[in-house]
């Protein structure tokens, strides 16, 4: 099913001209779940890997606040929980049964770090096929992102970006070796999804306009929202802009930098100083607690909790305390390194 995103609230380029010139485009990817191919687009899906390469995995030194689990002990866990969450229950009964609150202990309860190279988990594969404006090197036409399930620097997990020509892939790696060591509470697992993707029109984050215009968006955003919703208190009136017009949130291709509780930094590439540009967001959810105007038409009406997979966050991925990891790169030259960055 197609995903279709609602019109903003107000055309904000029609009020102010000067951000007509600053609208990118960005695809909205819509994961939600299912079971994708690996001939398919997909969020946490298998990939089309050569049974002739070698799969990836991170040598680096990790830091643990809690003792890391397996992969198979976050499926476990999730799924115990989807059934206690979906079998009917008497009023004031536990979610959880004595047994089954034991043998979810027993899962969290994790094992030492290992020290030997940790496989890396599948993240994203994207065919350039299915994400308009998406392109690669020359001759690729699959792009697939696989990253570390455990912390690294600024307490994000790292990623690797392979891409590569689907056709030259004979014969596809049967079984892929699987994580080590996961996240202690699985946060970045993301769980299967197909993709529905979406283009939609994005302008720059309030963080990254002259000081000028972010003052007069923010004043317009007050007496706008106020318009709109005489019953608030007018708190989310300063955020107007920010909130309902220039970034979409999800996980996404392209676009701006959702820049929100820190400033913004220079993004220029350490090999040759190009300014790199966003390639993939990866979120928290799909839409946030605001008015709602980001929730697809199509999910209006599915936006309550099924189980422990609520549809705001179909691919069950927490970055930090439910904020975004922006995968930036060099225009360029693909081979240039890439750029992870927390917002």
């Amino acid at each position: 099913m197609a995903r279709t995103t609602p019109p903003r609230p107000i055309d904000v380029a029609t009020v102010f001209p000067e951000l007509g010139p600053l609208a990118r485009q960005a695809v909205r990817l819509h994961p939600r779940p299912g079971r994708p191919t690996i001939h398919e687009s997909s969020v946490g899906g298998p990939l089309l890997w050569p049974a002739d390469e070698d799969w990836p995995a991170c040598s680096d030194e990790h830091g643990h606040w809690d003792r890391p689990v397996s992969l198979e002990d976050i499926r476990r866990y999730r799924d115990l929980l989807e059934a206690a969450w979906l079998r009917p229950r008497s009023p004031g009964e536990n979610l959880l049964t004595a047994e089954q609150r034991a043998h979810m202990d027993k899962l969290r309860e994790g094992h030492p770090p290992h020290h030997e190279p940790n496989p890396l988990l599948p993240v994203a594969q994207l065919y350039l096929r299915d994400i308009p404006g998406l392109s690669g090197p020359e001759g690729a036409d699959v792009l697939q992102i696989l990253w570390c399930p455990l912390d690294h620097a600024e307490g994000i997990p790292a990623a690797r970006l392979f891409w590569r020509d689907s056709a030259d892939v004979r014969e596809v790696l049967a079984r892929p070796p699987v994580p080590l060591d996961v996240d202690h509470y699985g946060n970045y697992v993301p769980e299967p999804c197909v993709l529905h993707p979406e283009v939609v029109t994005e302008y720059p984050a309030s963080h990254e306009l002259p000081d000028e215009l972010g003052r007069r968006l923010s004043a317009w955003g007050r007496n706008a929202w106020a318009g709109l919703h005489p019953e608030d208190d007018g708190h989310h009136g300063s955020t107007y802009y920010q909130n309902e017009h220039s970034v979409a949130p999800g996980w996404k291709v392209g676009g701006w930098g959702p820049w929100s509780f820190r400033d913004p930094s220079p993004m220029n590439c350490g090999t040759c100083g190009s300014e790199r540009w966003p390639l993939l967001t990866v979120d928290s959810g799909e839409w946030d607690g605001g008015s709602g105007s980001w929730i697809p038409l199509e999910d209006r009406d599915h936006t309550g909790p099924v189980g422990i997979r609520h549809p705001s966050n179909p691919p069950m991925v927490q970055i930090g305390r439910g904020y975004t990891l922006q995968i930036y790169i060099c225009p360029t030259s693909f081979d240039h390194p890439h750029l992870e960055n927390m917002q």
